[in-house]
């Protein structure tokens, strides 16, 4: 592994890149929306408020990050809330911010009805008159993909929109929805938020090289694993740790073999003097990831997530990280 330098031309490459083929350029990191909002005993009891959300966006612009991606129902519409207030009070130009959210948990799901819905009440809460990025949350088996795919073409072409992305599904569901757009001449996917880290792979087998196919950006959610490979052990003493329900339903079935990928995380971090997080991050860069969405809630966090755009790990670091994965439960595509 080695810090990149300007000599090689990687500086660019690592700080900023394109979302598919929509030009629209991104920074290598996205900040997670999840972390933003009110607290609460039915979603998340850690997620930051009002002001510290401002706080964490703002730094995170001073150092270059562009990218924010959140959803209407994280934190029951209060993330999107934050985030507008946040953007509004620092004054950030509009279009020096590139804003994603997501549909699907919510009535309708993915019918016709409910995108149209679910679209302006977004744009109100952001503060905005269009996203950069619309995605679907999951996939909708209630819904004709027909009918999903010719609504959000119709949120591209009025402007309400400028390109679309989906999230975690089986590899199929993709590929079909991905087909539908391309024989009826609608707009396609440029992205997928999968869920995917070191201790998560199973995505390799087929969504994965089906995006390759495509050419869709990958921006994967969870990428340290909800905290996991940012510390040794299984647990921290954060709130997170303690609380989140829906982190431990993702990782604890594979407790055992994730420990011995985490005890390599910790080595190489030693070795070359760099905090796991970047280490497990930088192992993203390598795979080819656009930009992983980090939830931070301390700055230290995004501190340590921007400062991992420049590493880059050898062939032979990614082998040694890699090495003692096993195969896993799937967790995320429904």
């Amino acid at each position: 592994m080695r810090l990149m330098s300007s000599e090689d031309g990687w500086d660019d490459i690592m700080k900023y890149a394109e979302l598919g083929n929509t030009g629209i350029r991104v920074s290598r990191i996205c900040v997670g929306g999840m972390s933003f909002g009110e607290p609460s005993e039915d979603f998340h009891k850690w997620t930051l408020g009002r002001e510290a959300t401002r706080d964490m966006i703002g730094m995170c612009f001073e150092n270059g990050v562009n990218f924010i991606d959140t959803a209407n129902g994280y934190s029951h519409g209060t993330s999107e809330k934050f985030i507008g207030y946040a953007l509004k009070e620092l004054e950030i130009p509009r279009e020096d911010i590139v804003l994603a959210s997501k549909v699907y948990y919510n009535e309708g799901k993915l019918s016709r009805k409910a995108i149209l819905r679910e679209i302006d009440m977004t744009l109100e809460r952001l503060g905005t008159d269009y996203l950069d990025l619309y995605q679907i949350h999951r996939f909708d088996y209630d819904t004709p993909i027909e009918e999903t795919m010719e609504t959000l073409n119709e949120l591209v072409e009025s402007g309400k929109v400028r390109a679309i992305g989906a999230s975690a599904m089986y590899g199929y569901q993709f590929h079909n929805m991905q087909t539908a757009a391309e024989m009826n001449g609608w707009t396609k996917f440029s992205t997928m938020q999968n869920h995917y880290n070191l201790l998560y792979r199973e995505d390799e087998r087929e969504l994965i090289p089906i995006c390759r196919q495509y050419g869709v950006s990958l921006i994967p959610y969870s990428p340290l694993a909800g905290g996991h490979l940012t510390h040794t052990g299984w647990t921290s003493e954060s709130m997170r740790s303690s609380t989140d329900k829906v982190l431990a339903d993702k990782y604890d079935r594979a407790k055992d073999n994730d420990l011995l990928i985490i005890d390599r995380v910790h080595e190489l971090s030693v070795r070359y003097g760099v905090s796991m997080s970047q280490i497990s991050l930088a192992w993203h860069f390598a795979k080819g990831v656009t930009a992983p969405i980090v939830g931070g809630t301390k700055k230290s966090h995004m501190v340590e997530a921007i400062a991992s755009t420049e590493l880059r790990l050898s062939e032979d670091d990614v082998k040694y990280l890699e090495e003692p994965y096993a195969p896993h439960e799937i967790v995320g595509a429904l």
